[in-house]
């Protein structure tokens, strides 16, 4: 027992050593890059009428904070709806070096859970995840174009089929000064 005890200690310290001379990692470039989103933002979309609902209006306000070490930038959400409710969430922004692709998850007051992979060309941000509606697979795409460090004007669509979409919802956002 004395033996065991013994060599777990040794363990131990071997281990606690082999960590303290190991570099903390780095945020990389692309972890930089989500810094556009840090902030308190207003968006407002205007939601087109189709299957999914009538039209109307809805307001965001989102505020992003990075999560200590910069990885990770989260954000809280409140949205009004005239047509869909009120609700929040919370939504986590990251890069996934392994998948080589930006990710998003968002998790909503209405039970819903957002998991969605993101690309960055140039301007113009693009997060694709697939949603399960009324017993389908549907494809879903949120396009972010920057149109200044304080504003960026977004997109919603969908898609039964990854070819055709269908525009669900439009607008703008403002980050506050």
């Amino acid at each position: 027992m004395k033996t065991l005890a013994t060599i777990s200690a040794a363990w131990l310290v071997l281990a606690a050593a082999a960590l303290a001379q190991m570099e903390m990692p780095k945020p990389g470039p692309e972890h930089k890059k989500l810094d556009i989103f840090a902030g308190s933002w207003t968006l407002e979309g205007d939601v087109k009428p189709s299957s999914m609902g009538p039209a109307g209006k809805v307001t965001e306000t989102e505020k992003c904070d990075w999560m200590e070490g910069n990885f990770f930038l989260v954000c809280h959400i409140d949205y009004k709806s005239n047509t869909m409710g009120n609700g929040s969430g919370v939504s986590i922004m990251g890069y996934s070096t392994d998948g080589k692709a930006y990710t998003y998850r968002e998790f909503n007051s209405w039970g819903e859970f957002t998991d969605s992979k993101g690309s960055l060309n140039s301007d113009t941000w693009t997060w694709t995840n697939d949603e399960k509606m009324n017993g389908m697979t549907m494809a879903g795409r949120f396009t972010v174009k920057i149109t200044s460090p304080s504003s960026y004007d977004f997109s919603y669509e969908m898609s039964q089929d990854g070819t055709k979409w269908t525009l669900i919802m439009d607008g703008k956002a403002t980050k506050a000064k």
